[in-house]
C-alpha cells in the first residue's frame, strides 16, 4: 500500500490547467464591462499546495462575484512565470519573494499586488523543510556541505534558505552543490540517490517521509519565522492599465486567503480537485499560514540574503516592488 501512494503522489503531483482562455489582457476594464460583467483572467501557478486559496476562493465564488473567472496554467517555479507575467501570457502570477527580488534588481517591470503564502514558523513542522531519505547518514544542514540538493529552480530562494540553515547550523554554505528538477522529481531523486538532500515543499515533503525520510532542517523558519514565501504578482503595465481589475483581484485574493486559513479541512479537500494525491496522504500534508498581508521585515530579511549570496545585480527596490 505504501509503495502504491508513493507512485501515486511522485507520479502526479501536478496542476491541471484550465481549459478557458483570455484575450489580450491590455484591455481587461473595457471588456468587463463589454462582457457583462465578466472577465477571464490568467494565472500562472505552481503545482503545490500554496495556491490552494486560489482554487478555494474560486469554488466559494469570491472571484465571481466580483466578475473574475480564473484560468489557471502550472509551470515549474516562479522564476519561469515571471517572464510570462512581463510578456502578458499571464495577467497575474505567483512566485516565491527571491524570485521577484531578482526580477526588481534587474528592472523587470513587475508588481506585487497581493500575498500568497508564509512559513508556519515551527521548526520541524513547516511545509517546506531541507529533506533526507530513509537512513540517510545527513542529520542536520551543517552535513550537507559538499552534497547534492535538491532545489526547483538555481539560485533562487532555495539556495538562499537551505545556505542560511547550514550557516546557522556552523556550517560552510558556499559548499552546498544544487542541482535543479521540479518539486514533484525530487522524491525519486532523493531515493535513488541522484541527489543527497531536497529543498521541498508539500505535497512531494508528504511522498518522501511516506518513503521514510525525514526533516534534517526547516529552511524558511531559519531564514525568518514570519517569511513572506510568496505573493500574486503582475506587470507593471497591466496594473497601470486595468487598476479596478487589480483591486478585485486583490478583494477576492485577500478573502481567500483569510478563508483558507480558517479552514484547513476545505483546503485539504480542494488539494485532492487538482492534484492526484491520494486523500489518506493530503490528511497528512503539513500546510502553510495564508496571512491577508505580507511581512515586509521578513521580505527585507530575504534581499539580504540574496545580495549576501550575489543573486542581485543591485539591491532590490522594496517600495517599487511591494504594493
Amino acid at each position: 500500500m505504501r509503495r502504491l501512494l508513493i507512485g501515486l503522489v511522485t507520479g502526479a503531483l501536478f496542476v491541471a490547467a484550465t481549459a478557458c482562455g483570455s484575450s489580450d489582457s491590455s484591455g481587461s476594464d473595457d471588456k468587463d464591462k463589454a462582457s457583462g460583467g465578466t472577465t477571464t483572467v490568467k494565472v500562472g501557478v505552481i503545482p503545490i499546495i500554496d495556491v490552494a486559496p486560489l482554487y478555494l476562493g474560486q469554488k466559494k465564488g469570491f472571484y465571481s462575484e466580483r466578475g473574475i473567472k480564473l484560468s489557471l496554467t502550472s509551470a515549474q517555479g516562479g522564476a519561469a512565470i515571471v517572464p510570462g507575467v512581463v510578456s502578458g501570457q499571464f495577467d497575474f502570477g505567483f512566485s516565491n519573494m527571491t524570485s521577484l527580488l531578482i526580477a526588481q534588481s534587474k528592472n523587470v517591470p513587475v508588481k506585487a499586488v497581493v500575498n500568497g503564502v508564509a512559513s508556519t514558523g515551527k521548526q520541524g513542522a513547516d511545509f517546506a523543510e531541507l529533506a533526507v531519505k530513509k537512513g540517510s547518514p545527513l542529520k542536520s544542514a551543517k552535513d550537507v556541505e559538499g552534497k547534492k540538493v535538491a532545489a526547483n529552480t538555481l539560485n533562487n530562494i532555495c539556495d538562499t534558505s537551505t545556505r542560511e540553515s547550514v550557516r546557522k547550523d556552523g556550517g560552510d554554505p558556499s559548499k552546498v552543490k544544487f542541482v535543479e528538477m521540479p518539486f514533484d522529481q525530487m522524491p525519486a531523486a532523493l531515493e535513488g540517490g541522484q541527489v543527497d538532500a531536497a529543498c521541498v515543499v508539500e505535497p512531494a515533503l508528504a511522498s518522501i517521509k511516506a518513503q521514510g525520510g525525514t526533516s534534517i532542517a526547516s529552511l524558511f523558519v531559519d531564514v525568518s519565522p514570519d517569511l513572506t514565501v510568496a505573493m500574486f504578482f503582475s506587470s507593471q503595465n497591466y496594473v497601470q492599465k486595468n487598476p479596478e481589475m487589480v483591486k478585485k483581484f486583490q478583494a477576492a485574493t485577500i478573502e481567500s486567503l483569510e478563508y483558507a486559513d480558517k479552514h484547513p479541512a476545505e483546503v485539504r479537500e480542494i488539494i485532492t480537485t487538482y492534484t492526484k494525491i491520494p486523500k489518506p496522504l493530503v490528511e497528512s500534508l503539513v500546510l502553510p499560514r495564508w496571512p491577508a498581508e505580507p511581512d515586509r521585515r521578513s521580505i527585507e530579511r530575504l534581499a539580504e540574503l540574496g545580495q549576501q549570496d550575489g543573486l542581485f545585480e543591485k539591491k532590490p527596490d522594496l517600495d517599487k516592488l511591494l504594493p
